[in-house]
């Protein structure tokens, strides 16, 4: 049987084609296998780190007041503790608290116990030990507790405001703290003042080794923001303080500051 001359021309075309992508396959393994241990090509570069401040004035105030009253009843808990409640939030819109400052942090209702001892009978004449009864928890009513936090953005008026919450029956005004309210703002001027900085720096740097910066590889930033100024306000009200009148307390703000560090990497020529 003869085999024709185009099914051999084919064949050999084949043969040749698998030899050449075999000899290509070689020599991409053996580039792979040259490179094995070889540490790849890096880019020259410099890492400089950069330092700003930035420095604010509080401009918002935060406190919060609570009320608790004890009744036999939960019902007259809550009324006595809602009369009081009221009261307080009145007084603070009418010092100039928009609706949005004023939150409801806490309610709570709680049994309220009392610990009653037994009365111990005298000695006897015989002089026999007697042991007293002990003491029982015993329940006598309900606490009822509401606590209200409120933002004060005139700090002007915050010392009158203090001083209003102290006069309506409120058992503490406490956790006093002054911030700002845009922190976005202080912390933009920190982290421009750093890459001022960083880039004054490898601008400096580039110029002392005789290379030049070619463009920013990678960049990582550590904001330190000192967090809320806070003041030890807190005060139990009593009888005996409502009936003295009270004088406003000054109101200190002092001043917020923002440190922000950057390290900026360059790749240099």
């Amino acid at each position: 049987m003869n085999i024709p001359t185009k099914f051999w021309n084919v064949a050999t075309v084949f043969v040749i084609v698998m030899i050449v992508a075999a000899g290509l396959a070689a020599i991409r393994m053996a580039k792979s296998i040259a490179y094995v241990g070889v540490n790849p090509t890096q880019t020259n570069t410099i890492n400089v780190n950069g330092t700003g401040d930035a420095v604010a004035i509080p401009d918002v105030a935060t406190f919060s007041f609570s009320v608790t009253q004890t009744a036999k009843t939960v019902t007259d808990a809550q009324t006595a503790a809602t009369t009081k409640i009221n009261a307080a939030i009145k007084a603070v819109k009418n010092g100039g608290v928009a609706d949005k400052d004023i939150q409801t942090i806490d309610y709570s209702i709680n049994p309220h116990y009392e610990y009653q001892t037994a009365v111990c009978p005298n000695q006897a004449t015989s002089g026999a030990a007697i042991y007293c009864p002990s003491g029982k928890q015993v329940l006598t009513g309900y606490d009822v507790s509401e606590s209200v936090q409120v933002k004060i953005r005139d700090l002007s008026k915050a010392g009158a405001l203090f001083t209003t919450i102290g006069g309506l029956g409120v058992q503490n005004v406490n956790g006093l703290t002054f911030s700002v309210d845009d922190p976005d703002s202080v912390n933009a001027a920190a982290r421009a003042k750093a890459i001022s900085d960083a880039q004054s720096k490898a601008s400096q740097l580039a110029k002392q080794l005789g290379v030049r910066l070619v463009r920013i590889v990678s960049f990582s930033e550590n904001n330190n923001q000192r967090g809320p100024i806070a003041y030890g306000l807190g005060m139990m009200k009593t009888d005996s303080v409502a009936a003295a009148p009270a004088t406003a307390p000054e109101i200190a703000t002092g001043e917020q500051k923002v440190t922000d560090t950057v390290e900026i990497t360059y790749e240099i020529q």
